[in-house]
């Protein structure tokens, strides 16, 4: 039997889970999308003798993945070792992950008769390999864990494509033309992502974080419509537990105020738009998570430290950001220089006492103005440099390269 109440008070003083609060803390916390994963010598040993897959359904090594960045960074959370499309693989659908592309489903979700393949989740018996993951690693962690799962428009792009996609053809086209059954799809899906994060956060998850990967492909109000109900329904029935809601998508600048109405504590908040502009968008009382650019720590760590500094500055010494990366980091990145940059954050990003935040910058931060991410930096819309491509043991990544658009923001999304 877990005991929450035991696992709450031991990360009481959490500067992270204070952050999503809001509440009052002296540090910015900062942890890593896909912080676990192909950057880290550690993680390719394990995968030199284990698949992915082996990794994820055991819960030993999935939990040793998950503490390997917590070991080497010093960051103020972990994120469970896992995939997004781990969920409906429990319930017996044909996903495989298949390594250069990413997810493929052999038949695609395109009907009323193919909604219907998709059956209740039953997190106990479905994903007994995560939660027994998640039960290992509250027992060892000193920082929260962040539970995840895909949300249910990012996981039904998967479904209907049949593997990633550069346009969503095939999704936007049944969201368009048979809303009926595109309801029912998302629907289906809802219950099965709540069932997994209502299910994490039992076995001691003390955040969770939905990602929302594809959803900067829609309009606003097409979000709205399609989507939106769904993702609420998700994030409801995770805010009974009473822990932190994090809710991120990918290239989602013009939807951050819609994502924020689903309910949730923060909104995670990509490289392309700046904090100082997300905060403006996002109503007072939800936080922000983010946002350097990801592939900046491709280079030399002055240029790494000049552009971490400008996001603390447009974050303003809030009590409610989280400090992350924009998206995950890239595999090609060298983890010395994420270990220094957990120092400079702890070092400088200091959060501004309520009564000042609004008349002054953060404290301790020195950097310059005019460094924003920008929609044209490195990466662009739908590259999600996530691991998940090219995901085989001894693979390496030339530094500065970047991923495909077609890669898959799975387990983050974490490899």
């Amino acid at each position: 039997m877990v005991d929450l109440a035991a696992i709450r008070a031991r990360h009481a003083a959490s500067p992270f889970l204070a952050a999503c609060r809001g509440a009052p803390h002296d540090t910015v916390p900062v942890w890593f999308m896909r912080q676990a994963g192909r950057a880290l010598a550690e993680y390719r040993a394990i995968r030199e003798q284990h698949t992915f897959e082996e990794v994820v359904h055991t819960p030993e090594l999935a939990a040793e993945v998950t503490l390997q960045p917590v070991r080497r960074y010093g960051v103020d959370a972990a994120v469970l070792f896992s995939d997004i499309v781990t969920p409906v693989q429990a319930i017996g659908l044909d996903v495989t992950i298949k390594p250069g592309v990413g997810p493929v489903i052999d038949r695609p979700l395109r009907t009323t008769e193919d909604v219907a393949r998709l059956r209740r989740l039953d997190a106990e018996e479905d994903l007994a390999h995560v939660l027994d993951t998640i039960s290992l690693l509250v027992e060892e962690l000193d920082v929260p864990l962040i539970g995840f799962a895909g949300a249910p428009f990012t996981l039904a792009s998967y479904l209907i494509e049949g593997g990633p996609s550069r346009s969503y053809s095939r999704t936007k086209a049944l969201m368009f033309t048979d809303e009926l059954t595109w309801h029912r799809l998302l629907d289906r899906l809802a219950s099965i992502v709540g069932a997994s994060l209502v299910g994490q956060v039992s076995r001691g998850a003390s955040a969770v974080q939905l990602f929302d990967s594809w959803a900067g492909a829609l309009a606003p109000e097409d979000y709205e419509r399609f989507v939106l109900p769904h993702t609420r329904r998700v994030l409801e029935q995770v805010g009974e537990l009473g822990v932190p809601r994090i809710h991120f998508g990918v290239d989602t600048g013009e939807l951050l105020g819609l994502m924020a109405s689903a309910g949730t504590e923060v909104v995670g908040v990509d490289w392309r738009t700046p904090l100082d502009a997300a905060r403006e968008r996002v109503p007072a009382g939800v936080g922000l998570q983010g946002n350097l650019e990801p592939a900046v720590c491709l280079g030399p760590f002055p240029q790494v430290a000049e552009r971490a500094r400008d996001v603390l500055r447009r974050a303003g010494g809030a009590a409610d950001h989280v400090f992350n990366l924009g998206h995950g980091v890239l595999p090609a990145t060298d983890p010395g220089v994420l270990a220094e940059l957990v120092q400079l954050v702890h070092a400088e990003g200091r959060v501004t006492p309520a009564d000042t935040a609004n008349t002054a910058d953060t404290a301790g931060t020195t950097g310059t103005t005019g460094t924003a991410d920008t929609a044209g930096t490195t990466n662009t819309a739908g590259t999600a440099g996530t691991a998940d491509t090219a995901d085989t043991a001894g693979t390496t990544d030339t530094p500065g390269t970047t991923d495909s658009v077609h890669q898959h923001d799975h387990q983050e999304e974490q490899r």
